[in-house]
């Protein structure tokens, strides 16, 4: 039995392992990247403000939702439930705004390139 050898050398397959591994380093790149533009290019994000707070002379914007009286109302209305559920409303659409979208892409990026990285590690190395 004759063997045949070939003078063009075998492609060589990308296994599943290794394009989960890029498709991970991919992600994290674009996401970093993002969120560096992002972060370069956010504005300030004080611009419904009712007035200033001064402490060592750096000025904190005091925001409507921060006083007393909407604070009063709202419990009077709905009670620490309502609280509770505005405080987090305002927190979660915050993560899409301004420098916090930034924080937010860096992260999803991370977990999402983090997760393909583990699926890389549970792979056999040849498919």
């Amino acid at each position: 039995m004759a063997t045949v050898i070939s003078s063009v050398p075998a492609r060589r397959s990308v296994t599943t392992r290794r394009r989960l591994h890029l498709v991970g380093a991919a992600i994290l790149l674009a996401g970093w990247i993002g969120a560096a533009a992002i972060y370069v290019n956010a504005g300030d994000e004080s611009g419904d403000a009712l007035g200033y707070e001064f402490v060592n002379g750096v000025a904190y914007p005091i925001q409507a939702y921060e006083s007393k009286a909407y604070r009063h109302d709202l419990e009077r209305f709905g009670g620490k439930a309502a609280i509770m559920a505005d405080d987090f409303n305002r927190w979660f659409s915050g993560l899409w705004v301004g420098k916090h979208l930034a924080y937010t892409l860096a992260t999803l990026a991370s977990g999402g390139a983090l997760l393909c990285f583990l699926a890389a590690r549970r792979r056999p190395e040849d498919d």
